[in-house]
């Protein structure tokens, strides 16, 4: 049997050490970092997702900045608030909900959020970063997984991985973070041919293609690391992987539950990104110093 790579734990340790950081700037006479979080409509998945960011914040001493917008809001009043955001200087970061109400494209607001303060990652800039081998803010999701692959003390060079799944959240960033750590990759999505062959010769798989049981238990090499980032909602009301999670446990060295395993670790990581955001790229910003300068290489004029 598999051994379990604890998300819930690992996140708990990260927000402890958050806190701490914290506290020590509060001593320091620097200000706390700022989380800004926009939801938009009453999504109650997206409400809850939320209200779990705002109470990790409490809990770091981070301050969260809540702007709960109506359904109805026009795409030119969700640009005009992120552009006001990206100007306060008690912002370190801006998290703008998804899915966003049918009417808006996230695109556009994704690319209005400074990169600077784009604490999720997405924005073009930081994904050019991941990719050119110089990281600033990393998407949260394959960031937490990183930190999980550390925990396993598997030696990560030379691997062959194989991430089940392309999105622009977690798939293509992951096949990133894992040539930084030296893996060989192969990035599989709807028109892979034989997924089934290219799981067989894994040494780590990481599925993240949000459906159920995809990844069949079977297929998994005996003592590869698997990593699941599926969280699927069965009729039942079960929480489900896209692995075949039973089946799975038995031939993996570890294993990721869900849930309990990649969930958490996206949550905290997005804390870490806005004390880097808050430390490193914006350095006393906000605390009685001249400070407001965007960091080097990235313009003014968007």
């Amino acid at each position: 049997m598999s051994q379990l790579i604890d998300g819930k734990a690992l996140a708990t340790q990260i927000r402890q050490e958050i806190r701490a950081s914290v506290e020590t700037r509060i001593k320091s006479h620097n200000r706390a970092p700022g989380l800004a979080v926009v939801l938009v409509g009453e999504d109650p998945a997206s409400s809850i997702y939320v209200a779990s960011k705002r109470k990790d914040c409490q809990e770091t001493g981070i301050r969260s900045f809540g702007f709960d917008l109506p359904a109805d809001t026009t795409q030119e009043e969700l640009l005009a608030l992120v552009e006001e955001l990206n100007e306060r200087e008690d912002v370190d970061g801006i998290l703008v909900q998804l899915p966003l109400p049918s009417h808006l494209d996230a695109k556009p607001v994704i690319e209005a959020i400074h990169p600077d303060k784009d604490v999720d990652g997405f924005h073009a800039f930081n994904m050019g970063r991941l990719a050119v081998r110089q990281p600033m803010l990393r998407p949260c999701t394959p960031f937490g997984i990183m930190k999980l692959l550390e925990t396993t003390g598997a030696a990560l060079k030379g691997l062959d991985a194989v991430v089940v799944g392309a999105s622009n959240i977690v798939g293509r960033p992951m096949a990133m973070e894992l040539l930084l750590a030296g893996c060989t990759v192969t990035v599989t999505h709807r028109f892979t041919r034989n997924l089934e062959a290219h799981v067989r010769d894994a040494d780590l798989v990481v599925a993240a293609a949000g459906k159920p049981g995809l990844v069949k238990g079977a297929w998994i090499k005996p003592g590869a690391i698997v990593v699941d980032v599926g969280m699927n909602r069965l009729p039942d009301g079960k929480l489900v992987g896209d692995v075949d999670f039973e089946e799975a446990a038995k031939r993996a060295s570890w294993i990721t539950p869900v849930p309990g395993g990649v969930g958490p670790m996206t949550r905290a990581m997005l804390l870490v990104n806005t004390l880097y955001a808050a430390e490193t790229l914006h350095g006393q910003r906000g605390a009685g110093s001249a400070g407001g300068k965007h960091p080097k290489g990235i313009s003014e004029n968007r």
